[in-house]
């Protein structure tokens, strides 16, 4: 895959990340899919136990975009330095991070994301406690 086909990849499959359609961003992924990211470091196989967890991120996190930065071709695939915007209450988080993405005839056969939640964790925890109690 060369860097003009990986980012046309990228632009269309990060753009499925955002606006809570899990059955689109699933359409990416091929049946025996392996996903993980910093909440579920172990990973996650299969594309029926990846379609729930997508059904619960992507509805608690609707608004985020995610952006290409930088795209290395691997032997599989790619490697992707991205930029996520990421409204947390009034807050906006800006991240950094690094996918590492095996594809196999159109379809994502892997997937690892790579990034410090720090701050976006702070964020919740912050908007948790502004939250008015009832």
């Amino acid at each position: 895959m060369n860097e003009g086909k990986i980012l046309e990849f990228c632009s269309r499959w990060l753009s499925s990340w955002t606006g809570n359609d899990p059955e689109g961003l699933i359409d990416f992924y091929g049946e025996d899919a392996f996903y993980s990211d910093p909440a579920v470091r172990d990973g996650i196989q299969g594309r029926d136990r990846l379609l729930d967890y997508f059904t619960g991120l992507l509805d608690a996190n609707p608004e985020w975009e995610w952006e290409a930065v930088e795209a290395f071709p691997t032997m599989r695939g790619f490697t992707l330095k991205w930029k996520a915007t990421i409204p947390v209450g009034d807050d906006v988080i800006t991240e950094y991070g690094l996918d590492i993405v095996e594809i196999e005839d159109g379809k994502i056969t892997r997937n690892e994301v790579y990034f410090d939640r720090t701050s976006l964790m702070l964020a919740v925890a912050r908007q948790k406690r502004e939250q008015p109690q009832e």
